[in-house]
């Protein structure tokens, strides 16, 4: 009998799983229990805040059953709006009582574009008051939740400005919908929420969003630029602005099912992060458009939207993050976000990199001069792989005259021809000869691509670049060049490299050797949107490369062709 393959084996075995589940599913499974009465939410959240609502897919009490219903809780309501602002030495917050939204929260440690510049505010002011504020509360009766985001409430304590830590009540009845929003500040980034809303004394599901854009908008403008994201079973998943919302309808919230680990938004620099604290919540997303007027003409953009909200009916306990992803502020969140600074792949080299640069800073002040120093210092560490592979080009180099002629002699025949293989047993023989290893010259090149490439995500996302200068016209490592000097710079130090670095340009195809020609210059016009650190740091590598390459072209020059002559008689 015949044996199966791996690949048939795999088949029948993924057979005998579909069947075992179906079976069991069918005759093993547990009855499911009788489901209670619905007395919350059960769908998406309609659009909050000011803007315009989702489309309804409630499923509970709404407005009508209100009226019909006993009322068993007294009104409460304000008189008049009023602020509130709480202080600390990283924040000031500011929040209304209409909705007990915020709206503002500025970072004191980082500064706008504006001039002269000012504490950076997370909230856009001008796409909040269309679409919603930050913190609005979101239902899935649009009524109830337009209602509740445009009241009054009474806020306890009263003053207008109060020290972190605070704790801050905000409280509103209209005889049937009952809200309570409880805000506990800290000192840090940190703070908690807990939120409550009842219809004639039964429990909604409710959730608290991030409404009206987030983040540094003049640096970036970009709304691609703004994420959503959400931890669940130890993954954490990012959602581009085109990604957000009900497939085909991107405007009605999408409900992404609890319960998660936390969940959010972010820009490039900073975050704002709900994390569960003893409620398990649901997470959703959704796009707005901001409609505005630039250049006297009508524009809009596309807001990214997230809610955080219990699973179920009842209050609603999270705590939030809202300040920088700077990894060692992240890291001592519990749990942890410094997931939110991603690396990528080489996460595991890039984190040692960033908190060696930032050793560093401590005693070169300038980020600039700090990553040209360490630039230094890792060219030099790789400098016996560069050694290493001129060795091997050198050797290639020697031996291009031989291969080519061994290649022309076989050329004639189509690489289906046996007699090609007798030209490979040529060629490798050659190469035993000379001691040389055709991909020595390609194997240490790769071993450095995992630093190079971490090195670059990690000068991406490193929020202690930002706004740091360096010289002259480089205000802000961060941001791309505005003259384009280091870019250019870069893709001239690149084809230096290239020019002068051996290669066996007899067997190298004119084709590839025109390709790599070109390289720089593909390269200079990728950099061009690139941060002025990343740029910094690919010239400055180039430039030491290129005196490397230099020294070693001149204390070893290539051997004379009698040379190789003599050494081939010896054999």
């Amino acid at each position: 009998m015949k044996e199966m393959s791996d690949q048939t084996r795999g088949i029948v075995f993924v057979v005998l799983v579909v069947l075992v589940t179906f079976v069991w599913m069918h005759f093993f499974a547990p009855p499911t229990p009788p489901q209670k009465p619905a007395t919350a939410v059960q769908s998406a959240p309609a659009q909050a805040g000011g803007g315009k609502a989702a489309p309804e897919t409630a499923v509970g009490a709404g407005t009508a059953a209100a009226t019909s219903a006993p009322t068993n809780v007294k009104p409460v309501e304000a008189k008049a709006e009023t602020t509130i602002a709480v202080d600390s030495t990283l924040y000031h917050v500011e929040l209304s009582n209409r909705g007990g939204v915020v709206r503002s929260w500025k970072l004191k440690k980082y500064l706008d574009e504006e001039k002269p510049p000012k504490p950076l505010d997370l909230v856009n002011p001008d796409a909040a008051q269309e679409l919603g504020w930050p913190f609005s509360l979101v239902m899935t009766d649009k009524d109830l939740e337009a209602e509740a985001n445009s009241a009054l409430y009474e806020m306890t304590p009263s003053e207008e400005t109060v020290p972190a830590p605070a704790d801050l009540t905000f409280h509103w009845s209209n005889g049937h919908l009952d809200v309570t929003k409880k805000f506990t500040f800290t000192q840090n980034y940190q703070l908690s929420i807990d939120v409550a809303a009842t219809l004639d004394g039964k429990p909604l599901r409710v959730g608290v969003a991030w409404l009206g854009g987030f983040g540094d908008r003049a640096a970036f403008g970009e709304s691609q630029l703004l994420t959503a994201f959400y931890k669940q079973n130890g993954k954490l998943n990012t959602l581009a602005s085109k990604k957000l919302g009900t497939p085909g309808n991107q405007i009605e919230p999408f409900e992404r099912p609890g319960p998660m680990e936390w969940a959010g938004i972010q820009d490039q620099f900073f975050t704002a992060t709900f994390i569960p604290n003893g409620t398990d919540v649901s997470s959703w997303d959704w796009t707005q458009w901001h409609h505005f007027t630039e250049n006297n003409q009508a524009a809009s953009e596309p807001e990214a939207e997230v809610a955080v909200g219990g699973v179920l009916a009842g209050p609603v306990k999270l705590r939030a993050y809202v300040g920088p992803k700077d990894l060692s502020i992240l890291e001592k969140v519990h749990p942890s976000l410094e997931e939110l600074v991603q690396f990528g792949w080489f996460g595991v080299i890039a984190k040692p990199l960033l908190f060696a640069l930032e050793w560093m800073h401590k005693y070169i002040p300038n980020y600039g001069w700090s990553i040209v120093v360490f630039t230094l210092a890792i060219t030099m560490v790789l400098l016996p792989i560069r050694i290493w592979t001129f060795h091997s080009q050198r050797k290639m180099q020697m031996v291009a005259p031989e291969i080519k002629s061994i290649q022309d002699k076989y050329k004639k025949y189509s690489m289906s021809d046996p007699r090609k293989r007798k030209m490979n047993e040529e060629v490798m023989a050659v190469y035993q000869r000379e001691g040389i290893n055709p991909l020595g010259s390609c194997l240490p090149m790769l071993a450095q691509l995992p630093i190079l490439w971490a090195f670059y995500r990690m000068l991406n996302g490193a929020i202690e670049l930002r706004h740091a200068p360096w010289i002259w016209w480089i205000h802000d490592l961060s941001a791309k060049d505005p003259y384009y000097v280091l870019p250019i710079l870069m893709g001239l130090t690149s084809y230096l490299v290239t020019k002068i670095t051996p290669m066996p340009t007899a067997t190298v195809d004119p084709a590839q050797q025109r390709m790599m020609a070109f390289m720089p210059l593909f390269m200079s016009v990728i950099f061009l949107r690139l941060s002025s650190g990343l740029n910094l740091y690919y010239f400055t590598s180039n430039l030491i490369g290129v005196a490397q390459q230099w020294y070693l072209n001149r204390s070893q020059p290539l051997p004379s062709r009698s040379k190789f002559k003599n050494n081939k008689k010896k054999e």
